[in-house]
């Protein structure tokens, strides 16, 4: 069993995934605000500073959301 570090809060945890169980409800609910926010803007968006201040998600976040599988659309948008 392998022990993962949560990227969100720091804490422990063994199973798969992105973030510890106690964090997965807040990270699917930024990651959905994100693909939403991204899908109506578009083009119009000039950098992960404006998605972040727009939304309140951290850039921190954001910029782990864009190493998620099938977010690589996504990640050319801030290149």
């Amino acid at each position: 069993m392998e022990v993962k570090r949560c990227s969100r809060c720091g804490g422990f945890y063994t199973f798969d995934g992105n973030v510890c169980p106690k964090c997965t409800n807040k990270d699917n609910f930024e990651l959905s605000e994100f693909k939403n926010f991204v899908e109506a803007n578009g083009v119009e968006i000039d950098s992960l500073a404006q998605v972040a201040s727009q939304t309140g998600i951290s850039e921190k976040n954001l910029n782990r959301f864009l190493d998620y599988d099938g977010l690589e659309g996504y990640k050319e948008l801030f290149d």
